[in-house]
């Protein structure tokens, strides 16, 4: 045998294994149960099907042709140039296969009847929260996958970032949640809010207000640089009020130096702040409340005596604008929110003590039965368990035992019609 029908033998063998490899893409189910793909919404299981049948055709049709370009080969060179295809193959394979199990892994945690509603709720909630925002803009929310994992952060794969296959765009804005807040994910909110301002360009414009609109042009600059975290936080205090503070709190509570910590390179405010411009929210909506005994316990565990000397004195001036950023935040127009300020847009009074008791209220004992309230008030609902939790502690196990009541009962409904053709377009 020469030394061309040995390397066309060598590669026709590697070729029909990754013949088989692409069979075993081709199967969805082996990435994740067939009662976990269908515990997905009827919308968004499509689109995620479709991204994903679209992806395996595309290496499908790469593999056949390079076995074409194989069959075809007549000389040394001829095969030598194939070999170098099916390197470039092996590649986007491995794309490929890291998309599809990133999605298989998003929806085995639905593999339990339990898990699959609380879930399919929580796809229900974040979509609202983005809806909210963007149909004034005429701008259509993307489908939602939620999914647990362990850890304390939240994050988020947008809807239209390019993957790891480096063409095909996600098909829905994949949230991740932990466990630690599967029954009171607030976080959810601040990850969709990252989808709000990507679509709507807030990202831009809030820091453009910050690093313009504060006196002080050190505190601008700072805020600025954390903008693309500020929005969603505010956007998470605008759906859940001051239990989304609260919550926040608890994952980024830390020891002091780590409470202290500046990476330069990371985009979040520094946790002290951040917490604190979380409680400034409601105090500039709210007035007085629950959240002032958080910003003394805060400031008594953390005091800026503890920070680093070469922060002290920009976390003191950053302190005494937090008005002024929420300010900013909440109340001032922008192009984002079609001329109107984000207040506008999103009542926080709605998510307000006062306003979650008027809800109860009105409701009555239909609240966390009812078809309508569990619907078109979810995420009021939402902001009422986090907000039970963050300020009775003694009742955080019952709190959680009802949340999870009216959250799988949400997550058995089909979505209402509207909301449901929203998401799918």
């Amino acid at each position: 045998m020469d030394d061309f029908d040995a390397l066309r033998f060598e590669l026709t063998s590697e070729a029909a294994h990754w013949r088989t490899a692409v069979v075993g893409l081709s199967e969805v189910d082996n990435f994740a149960a067939a009662q976990a793909w269908r515990s997905l919404e009827g919308y968004l299981g499509i689109a995620v099907r479709r991204h994903l049948d679209e992806l395996v055709r595309g290496v499908t049709l790469e593999l056949d042709s390079v076995q074409a370009d194989l069959r075809a080969a007549g000389t040394l060179a001829d095969v030598q140039r194939v070999r170098a295809r099916l390197l470039r193959f092996r590649r986007r394979y491995l794309q490929a296969e890291t998309v599809l199990e990133f999605y298989g892994h998003a929806v085995r945690s639905r593999t339990t009847t339990r898990l699959a509603e609380l879930l399919r709720a929580c796809d229900l909630l974040a979509a609202q929260s983005m809806e909210k925002p963007l149909r004034p803009l005429g701008i259509q929310p993307p489908p939602v996958l939620v999914y647990v994992d362990r850890g304390l952060g939240a994050s988020i794969l947008r809807a239209g970032l390019r993957l790891w296959d480096g063409g095909s765009p996600s098909p829905a804005a994949a949230v991740r949640v932990t466990r630690f807040n599967l029954f009171r994910p607030t976080s959810m909110l601040h990850e969709a809010g990252h989808q709000v301002a990507h679509l709507t360009g807030w990202n831009a414009e809030l820091a453009h207000a910050l690093r313009t609109g504060m006196p002080d042009r050190d505190v601008g600059a700072a805020w600025a640089g954390w903008a693309t975290e500020l929005g969603p936080d505010l956007l998470a205090f605008v759906h859940a009020g001051y239990g989304a503070v609260a919550a926040l709190h608890d994952v980024v509570s830390a020891e002091s130096p780590r409470v202290f910590s500046y990476p330069l390179a990371d985009p979040h405010p520094i946790a002290w702040l951040r917490v604190l411009v979380g409680v400034e929210m409601c105090v500039r909506s709210y007035g007085a409340g629950p959240w002032d005994t958080l910003r003394q316990a805060w400031l008594t565990t953390h005091p800026l005596s503890r920070a680093p000397a070469e922060l002290r004195g920009l976390l003191e001036r950053c302190l005494a604008h937090l008005p002024r950023v929420v300010e900013l935040g909440l109340r001032t127009p922008m192009r984002a929110f079609g001329g109107g300020a984000l207040a506008d847009v999103v009542d926080p009074g709605l998510v307000s003590p006062a306003g979650l008791a008027a809800l109860e209220r009105s409701a009555g004992g239909a609240l966390l039965t009812s078809r309508h309230f569990l619907v078109h008030e979810g995420l009021r609902l939402l902001a009422r368990s986090a907000l039970e939790v963050a300020v009775h502690p003694e009742r955080a196990a019952d709190a959680a035992r009802e949340y999870e009541t009216w959250m799988r009962r949400l997550g058995t409904l089909a979505p209402v019609p509207e909301l449901s053709a929203v998401a799918a377009a």
